[in-house]
């Protein structure tokens, strides 16, 4: 697995477990609203994930992006439907957004580089 990947998921894996050992009642209903607004309902997986990518992209937060591009990368998303949906975030979030659509680009050629069993990542 790339270090660029494995890097940003044991940090976050840390972080997530230290904040909810902690036992906030707010902050774990946060977390569950998260993870349950993504589960399939009227809309599938896949686009709910496009549209978390694009909406991250456009409020800047580069965790948030490689978060989604992650999963996308997980549900089987190509790198054509990911890149049309980065660029409809630039398109949306101004000029402004390119840095984090650099990094975006570069986490996605990491993940593809850690193989190809989106599984394995």
């Amino acid at each position: 697995m790339s270090d660029i990947v494995k890097d940003f998921n044991g940090y976050r894996q840390k972080m997530n477990d230290k904040l909810l050992n902690d036992n906030n009642k707010v902050i774990k209903r946060i977390f569950n609203l998260d993870t349950n607004a993504y589960m399939e309902g009227a809309l599938d997986v896949k686009t709910k994930e496009l549209l978390g990518l694009v909406a991250s992209v456009v409020l800047r937060c580069d965790d948030c992006v490689k978060y989604h591009l992650e999963t996308c990368y997980k549900e089987g998303l190509t790198k054509d439907q990911v890149m049309e949906a980065l660029s409809i975030g630039t398109v949306v979030g101004g000029t402004i957004v390119i840095p984090h659509l650099r990094r975006a680009y570069e986490f996605w050629e990491a993940l593809e580089e850690s193989g190809n069993n989106p599984e394995t990542v």
